[in-house]
């Protein structure tokens, strides 16, 4: 999505509204990045023991869950199946970045204009070059951004989506708006800086927009309406008449019969429908399944599941349980009646303080407990959750199939979001005060499985309740010990599979990063990776790079969530190369014999040297394999931190990449291309240095190995070209066609 320039070509690297690093200017320091030297190295030494144990769980468990669910947070996208903006996965705009036009394509199939808001909307933007449209989540915003600027610029124009937090105090002050372009900002959520925005700045970025003959859409929530810098750019935006949408989808879709009663029935049904995806979801069941797949689309068997479960007022024991499953579900079923029983215990407990019992939907107290807990039996439980809840076997992630325990899981992600809204909805403080301590308990004391499970669901009561969820439970835990803080930086990341939440959870996250301690900056640091990372990519490197200047405790924190950035961006090539062009860029900029030189090569090195996320092999090995052109960029950050006193760690991570792909001989155009990149940010000393340093690591059993021997022949093969005869002659092990150092007496890897 990124557009970026490439390193030492203007990518803008300075954090949005950054706080000052907290360093001074005119500090220098030893251009190594080493463990032995360095500015840090005080501070690393009074370092606490037990703090360090503490931040590697932390990212041991970042790592893992990283692991397991990285397809669902990483893996290519295939939209095809996404209409009018919506669908299973994320909308065109989403991410900060290009918006191709294929994609806005896609989003626009099936589109009608709704009016009279459209037109009201156009007018606006042509007017002013800036138009905000307000609504409700679904209701089709999101399509219409789109739309409004193809019909202002053209189906071919450029669109751009930027960052939905502080973008506009950025716009308002840049000189980089370009000519022609379409911006788009979704799911706006205001500035991290109240000042920030005002009727003037407004004024500016209207008249710099026009000037360009530029144009800016975005959406946001109702409440934009009432900021009085924007309230007359505002046009309050609705969804198209859902019979009329229906219908202009079935004209573009293969034709289906229908019998008079059965059209009849889905007219009805689709009138009543609010939300444009849903709509389109019914006219695509009905030319692929017929009149009865499109019904079935429509009735959502499963609200009316879980309505009629709550409508009929279920007990304590009836409820409870349920509602720990929509926090802890597909855990192992003999941990979720461990915490289930807590959870009841919580509630007695909240009972017997003398407040108010737990109160059923009607307002009416509910019945005590009486131990029903712990008298509920399994077979109860599927008679009172029939039809939405149900089990399965599986085994813990990396065990053995033999050994897959009974999980209990709802029929559908669905449920889960539908029982969260309506505990929400139908149940106060009796119910929610014992809930919070007991999940407060679980993000603890809980193992990651539990904790993982307690910030999916976290994330769901989000949509309903995000000011509850943001002060009661993720303002705790982000200060906390560091289980919490993990829960709390996967609750955010879970967040971001919910469109409208993401730039929520990104604001969140930042808010912790500006003088909020350094339990919530550690939090930040482990929340900026993932999901939230990979949608809000600049921003995230910018916030990390800034937190690496922090103390000591904060900066290896970002150090290691800058390598599981890289880590998981290994299936995604653009976003790989972005890191690495970020790194190279800001290094460049660092100027020699300063403390931001030595923090860049402390991390470049630290990235060099980091494992794939999923196996033992250097991540450099799997990007020189899978990712075109990381060769160029690879060779660069290797040639810097070989200039530098961490020498000793690059060579060994060289090493280490060569021995790992000596029997892969597609790669060696790609070692070529790395000695090439080496070669043109070498003199004749340094590229002497390498040969010798190379020459002795080659020497060690790890590495003396005669497919290592080879790639290395291969990228001191594309040194040689430039280097004078006297540079040879002194280096002429490495540098004449004798053989390597014999490898006999060393083992294979």
């Amino acid at each position: 999505m990124a557009d970026d320039k490439d390193a030492g070509d203007g990518l803008d690297v300075p954090p949005v509204a950054a706080p000052e690093p907290l360093v001074p200017d005119d500090e220098s320091a030893p251009e190594a990045g080493d463990e032995d030297s360095g500015p840090d190295k005080g501070a690393e030494q009074r370092k606490k023991p037990d703090e360090r144990e503490e931040d590697d769980r932390g990212y041991d468990d970042l790592r893992r869950v990283h692991q397991l669910v990285n397809n669902n947070f990483y893996g290519v996208v295939d939209a095809s199946g996404a209409a009018f903006g919506f669908g299973a996965t994320s909308s065109p705009g989403l991410a900060p970045g290009t918006i191709e036009p294929e994609e806005a394509d896609r989003a626009l199939r099936f589109y009608v204009p709704p009016q009279p808001c459209f037109d009201d909307a156009l007018g606006k933007l042509r007017a002013n070059g800036l138009v905000v449209l307000t609504g409700q989540n679904s209701c089709g915003r999101g399509a219409g951004s789109l739309a409004l600027l193809r019909e202002t610029l053209g189906k071919k124009a450029k669109l751009r989506s930027l960052s939905p937090a502080n973008a506009l105090a950025e716009l308002a002050a840049s000189k980089d708006l370009e000519a022609g372009q379409g911006y788009v900002i979704l799911d706006y959520v205001g500035e991290l800086h109240v000042e920030a925005v005002q009727a003037y700045a407004i004024g500016r970025l209207s008249e710099e927009l026009r000037r360009k003959g530029s144009y800016l859409v975005i959406t946001a929530g109702d409440t934009t309406r009432r900021r009085l810098a924007l309230q007359d750019h505002c046009v309050s935006w609705q969804a198209p008449d859902p019979v009329e949408l229906f219908e202009h989808c079935r004209k573009q879709l293969p034709h289906a019969l229908l019998a008079p009663d059965n059209e009849q029935e889905l007219l009805e049904r689709v009138g009543e429908q609010r939300r444009p995806a849903d709509i389109v979801a019914a006219a695509v069941a009905l030319s692929r399944e017929g009149a009865e797949g499109a019904l079935d689309t429509l009735r959502d068997r499963h609200q009316e599941l879980v309505q009629e479960f709550f409508r009929k007022q279920p007990a304590a024991d009836d409820l409870l349980p349920l509602a720990a499953l929509a926090f802890l579900e597909g855990i192992p079923e003999r941990t979720f009646e461990k915490e289930c029983a807590a959870l009841a215990t919580h509630v007695r407990n909240w009972e017997q303080s003398g407040e108010t019992p737990l109160a059923e939907p009607d307002g009416g107290a509910g019945a005590p407990l009486h131990g029903a807990v712990a008298q509920q039996s399994r077979a109860r439980w599927k008679a009172r959750a029939v039809g939405f809840v149900t089990t399965e076997h599986r085994p813990e992630p990396g065990r053995d199939a033999g050994r897959s325990e009974r999980r209990l899981v709802f029929t559908s992600p669905r449920v889960r979001e539908l029982v969260i809204a309506e505990l929400h909805d139908l149940y106060g403080y009796e119910l929610w005060y014992p809930l919070r301590q007991w999940l407060g308990e679980l993000a603890l004391l809980g193992d990651l499985d539990t904790r993982t499970e307690v910030a999916r669901g976290v994330a769901i009561l989000a949509r309903n309740a995000l000011a509850e969820v943001d002060e009661n439970l993720l303002q705790v835990w982000s200060e906390g010990l560091t289980s919490q803080r993990v829960t709390a930086a996967l609750t955010l990341q879970f967040m971001c599979d919910i469109e409208h939440l993401a730039p929520q959870a990104r604001n969140i996250a930042l808010s912790w990063v500006d003088n909020r301690g350094q339990g919530r900056a550690l939090t930040a640091a482990m929340a900026l990776t993932g999901r939230l990372g990979s949608l809000y990519r600049l921003e995230a490197l910018n916030w990390l790079w800034f937190l690496t200047q922090r103390g000591e405790r904060i900066a290896f924190s970002a150090r290691r969530s800058l390598v599981l950035l890289l880590q998981t961006a290994e299936h995604d090539s653009e976003r790989a190369l972005f890191i690495l062009r970020y790194v190279r860029t800001v290094t460049a900029k660092a100027a020699p014999g300063t403390q931001e030189r030595s923090i860049a090569l402390r991390t470049t090195v630290q990235l060099l040297e980091a494992p794939r996320l999923e196996a033992p092999e250097p991540i450099t090995a799997a990007l020189l394999r899978g990712v075109p052109d990381s060769a160029r960029h690879l060779g660069s950050l290797w040639a810097d931190v070989l200039h530098s006193g961490n020498r000793s760690r690059a060579v060994s991570a060289l090493c280490r990449t060569l021995v790992q792909l000596r029997d892969e001989p597609s790669v060696t155009g790609a070692v070529r291309e790395l000695g090439e990149a080496m070669r043109n940010t070498m003199n004749r000393r340094q590229w002497a240095a390498l040969c010798h340093h190379l020459s002795i690591a080659l020497e060690h059993p790890d590495y003396a190995i005669p497919g290592a021997h080879r790639l290395a022949q291969v990228l001191l093969g594309s040194l040689r070209g430039r280097v004078p005869k006297d540079s040879r002659r002194s280096t002429p092990s490495l540098i004449s066609n004798a053989p390597f150092p014999s490898s006999q007496g060393g083992r294979s890897k």
